[in-house]
């Protein structure tokens, strides 16, 4: 489990799963550096494992090695958990992420703050070279400001708090999120998930 191949190019996410696989000894590489095609995989899936396990599949068939993907993103439950796994584009096409988070404050304009539950959520693929699969699922609950705050982060990071706390994402320090975010769970499961498959083996 020395080497694993990241199936984003998103360079949060690699600068985020290179933190906390770094606990585990494993050394992560992304598909860029790989030298892989930049094309952009098509997400076609209506679920987090779906997406996950296209953009690992599609990966582990370039290449040798051990292959992690990460389908994430952000459900609101006042209008009926939407964006889910369309996060990255709720905007439309092109967008970035600031204008999500805009679209996503301009729906909740008025919601009080009882009613603004969300969660993170995020699902991990793991792809062996032998083709045996592990899919590891984290949510982090919490609920959406009112507006964005702070630097940190990315995506919808400035306007989801993380239960427990009165900071966004964006404000909280690394460290901080990178322990108890979706991403860190699902890591953890991952972890478990490792451990059973080496100890069956």
């Amino acid at each position: 489990m020395d080497k694993v191949i990241l199936a984003t190019q998103n360079e949060g996410k690699i600068r985020e799963m290179r933190d906390i696989f770094s606990k585990f000894g494993m050394d992560v590489i992304s598909r860029d550096e790989m030298g892989l095609p930049k094309d952009e995989i098509e997400e076609t899936g209506t679920t987090f494992e779906e997406n996950s396990y296209i953009k690992a599949s599609t990966i582990a068939k370039q290449c040798d090695g051990i292959v992690v993907a990460d389908d994430s993103g952000i459900a609101v439950d006042c209008i009926g958990g939407k964006p889910g796994v369309y996060s990255a584009r709720f905007a439309g096409e092109g967008c970035t992420p600031h204008d999500n988070n805009v679209k996503l404050l301009q729906l909740m304009d008025g919601i009080p703050t009882e009613e603004r539950g969300a969660r993170f959520v995020s699902v991990i693929t793991l792809i062996y070279p032998d083709g045996t699969k592990l899919v590891a699922r984290g949510e982090c609950e919490g609920s959406i400001s009112e507006d964005m705050r702070g630097e940190n982060g990315f995506g919808y990071d400035p306007i989801f708090i993380p239960k427990g706390y009165d900071q966004t994402f964006g404000e909280l320090p690394a460290e901080l999120k990178n322990r108890i975010s979706h991403r860190a769970k699902s890591l953890l499961k991952l972890e478990e998930l490792i451990n059973e498959q080496r100890d069956r083996k």
